[in-house]
């Protein structure tokens, strides 16, 4: 494979009756990244890990913290995950109103505290709105499942989204990232690199096997 690829376990998926063993494989294995959800419960449906548990996952398996934030209050939250391992913010347009000047400070803000910054938007939202924006970022996710929830089915209608990103960081000459998140596994991840993603969150595919082969067979 030309281009390199990063595969980012996503702990949500994580058997937690099986910690220790689970993450032994992963440090063993070839992924790059943790993603780490955080869900509030009032911007998704679901309530997920503070920043206490990210400290503790950081010294565990001390790789790429990749936190994905699903909460109301971004602007809040972002600085406190940082200060406990976070390696990467992701945060949703949407819990800033798709306001371009919070998005950009938000954005200020993270890098300003040392981490990476990236957006996300949910799958009704569209990304056009913010290319403005991708000259600032260090990555853009792409949700190919609504946000809240996994092991859901992999919605393909949101490669769009990936092939015009691509598009737009080769007209552009821009360095960003694009990973997609839901749905990802031994089949639908070829569709996503096809389409330009560099970095792929996989969670059930993942954990319900055997991790070191579930993830060696997303980088063939």
């Amino acid at each position: 494979m030309s281009k390199h690829l990063i595969i980012a376990p996503s702990i949500l998926s994580l058997d937690y009756s099986h910690v220790d063993e689970q993450l032994d494989a992963l440090r063993h294995s070839k992924a790059e990244w943790l993603h780490f959800d955080v869900m509030d419960g009032h911007f998704v449906p679901n309530l997920t890990f503070g920043p206490d548990i990210l400290s503790g996952f950081k010294k565990a398996c001390p790789l790429f913290m990749d936190v994905h934030l699903m909460v109301d209050n971004p602007e809040f939250f972002a600085p406190i995950f940082i200060e406990h391992g976070a390696d990467m913010i992701t945060f949703h347009t949407e819990a800033l109103e798709n306001d371009p000047v919070r998005i950009k400070n938000l954005i200020n803000l993270i890098h300003s505290q040392g981490a990476k910054a990236g957006i996300t938007v949910k799958p009704k939202t569209k990304i056009e709105p913010f290319a403005d924006v991708l000259g600032d970022l260090d990555m853009v996710l792409i949700m190919s499942v609504e946000p809240g929830f996994g092991g859901q089915s992999f919605m393909e209608d949101q490669l769009e989204k990936v092939e015009w990103l691509d598009h737009m960081r080769k007209e552009l000459g821009l360095p960003f990232l694009i990973e997609i998140d839901g749905g990802i596994n031994g089949s639908t991840y070829k569709k996503a690199i096809q389409s330009g993603c560099d970095v792929l969150v996989a969670g059930s595919y993942v954990f319900k096997g055997d991790i070191i082969h579930s993830i060696e067979s997303l980088l063939q």
